[in-house]
């Protein structure tokens, strides 16, 4: 078959192998799972991995540069293109822990998160456009016009929530009028602050910390990352409190 165009402008094919450096976690030898990269050094690697790392450590595993004297783990964040490149490139991967993750919440008898329930619809429309298969037989054969009326309609957001308690604990800022909210695990602090800001009037929230258990939160922190490492056997709401920054004490 005769290669039509320039010879030289065809993509060059790089074996899995020769990248797997880049996309693989130095703590476990795996690929990166909710790949989360050191702030400091750029460093990457899986979240649960680096978290249980640095409940021992304060430096980074690779460079061993110190991330924080006393709190490393605000000095982190999640890094979502690393994690979608990691995905494109390893063929099934994706597919494998939104079943591990499915799978374990089922051995516990526990109902599975929205956020990975929405993983897996997404990747089933994924595979079916990928596939061809974008028409339903039902969409194939429906008469034009014909609308199939909508049945237990649902509009809540169908990712993982995260019920909340903002309280106030300075005397120069007010509590807010409504400081019980619910919001998808994956806001982060910098979210809360921007929504404590607007309600309160103030004219910047960087002018804010956001604190839990006595500890300021790394704005790029999740809230689902707050749960897990600071509330995990603690009941709901999760009980954040929000102050003026130190230096402006």
């Amino acid at each position: 078959m005769a290669v039509l165009g320039n010879p030289d402008m065809l993509t060059r094919k790089i074996k899995l192998c020769h990248i797997n450096a880049h996309i693989t976690c130095r703590l476990c030898d795996g690929y990166l799972i909710d790949a989360t990269t050191v702030t400091e050094c750029l460093h990457t690697f899986c979240r649960s991995c680096l978290v249980k790392y640095l409940e021992e450590n304060n430096t980074c595993p690779t460079c061993r540069i110190v991330i924080h004297q006393s709190h490393p783990l605000q000095y982190i964040g999640h890094d979502r293109t690393m994690q979608d490149i990691v995905y494109k490139l390893v063929p099934g991967l994706q597919e494998a822990e939104i079943k591990k993750q499915r799978d374990f919440y089922q051995k516990l008898g526990m109902e599975v998160p929205g956020d990975i329930k929405g993983d897996l619809c997404n990747m089933k429309t994924h595979l079916d456009q990928r596939n061809g298969d974008t028409k339903t037989e039902e969409t194939v054969h429906k008469e034009p016009g014909e609308e199939k009326p909508e049945e237990d309609n649902d509009y809540h957001r169908s990712d993982e929530q995260v019920s909340i308690c903002l309280e106030c604990n300075s005397s120069k800022l007010r509590g807010l009028k409504r400081k019980w909210i619910r919001c998808s695990a994956q806001a982060t602090v910098l979210h809360l602050k921007k929504f404590i800001a607007k309600k309160l009037n103030l004219t910047s929230f960087n002018e804010l910390d956001i604190l839990c258990n006595e500890e300021i939160l790394g704005k790029d922190h999740t809230l689902k990352f707050v749960v897990v490492t600071r509330w995990r056997f603690k009941k709901s709401p999760l009980l954040l409190h929000y102050r003026p920054k130190m230096d402006l004490l």
